[in-house]
């Protein structure tokens, strides 16, 4: 069995989908101040993404990602077609998802049957609410969840 993401010593792998590059560099700087031991990877489209997770194209030696944190409004596409895919395949779908949205439309999300995310977090507005955003993160599913072994 794999060892969790919080395991002393263990870095998470971190999948970040997110098109807009100010919002990535500051989820990858807030990581850092915060002391999260991770390898951040971002993917800035749907087509991305899922390339990352099915190791395809250039992504053929990404390792798998621990948790992925998806943006809900990329370019072309939602973050639907991401979760969906995920969700819908058995390697991949007990990968936690967070979706991230810049708006209250999570709760619309998770009161939809079809909605497969772990959870959802509102994006904050001030640089203080981000890094409260992401020491909760830490805390909560670095340190707390524990994720299943993957399925063979």
């Amino acid at each position: 069995m794999d060892p969790q993401p919080s395991a002393p010593g263990r870095e998470v792998e971190i999948l970040l989908v997110e098109d807009n590059p100010g919002d990535a560099r500051l989820v990858k700087e807030l990581f850092s101040d915060a002391h999260i031991v991770n390898t951040l990877h971002v993917a800035t489209d749907h087509r991305e993404a899922l390339d990352f997770v099915y190791q395809r194209g250039e992504f053929t030696d990404a390792p798998r990602p621990d948790i992925v944190l998806l943006d809900w409004y990329l370019p072309r596409a939602t973050g639907d077609g991401v979760l969906r895919t995920m969700k819908a395949d058995a390697a991949l779908k007990q990968i936690p998802i967070i979706v991230l949205t810049g708006s209250d439309i999570g709760e619309e999300l998770i009161q939809t049957s079809e909605f497969e995310a772990n959870a959802y977090l509102t994006k904050p507005v001030t640089p203080d609410d981000f890094i409260s955003l992401v020491r909760s993160f830490e805390l909560f599913w670095l340190s707390v969840i524990r994720s299943p072994p993957p399925e063979l």
